[in-house]
């Protein structure tokens, strides 16, 4: 699921997956594989992610349906 969560948000956003291998420092080939299932995601890449789509890692992770990011610590 974390995977295809990954994959609208991207499409929502009207993003590629060139865009989004730019945006995370990483080869294209291999955020196709994040997206795809085929490689793990890291947890900083992970993270990232749930910046640029303004969620959390728990939504990109299928453990919530709630889109909303948690609050920042102060």
């Amino acid at each position: 699921m974390q995977y295809e969560r990954i994959r609208n948000l991207r499409e929502d956003a009207d993003y590629t997956q060139q865009d989004m291998a730019d945006k995370l420092y990483v080869n294209r080939r291999t955020y196709s594989s994040y997206e795809i299932g085929v490689r793990g995601i890291p947890p900083e890449i992970l993270g990232k992610i749930a910046d640029i789509f303004e969620t959390s890692v728990d939504y990109l992770m299928g453990r919530t349906d709630v889109k909303m990011p948690y609050p920042k610590r102060k």
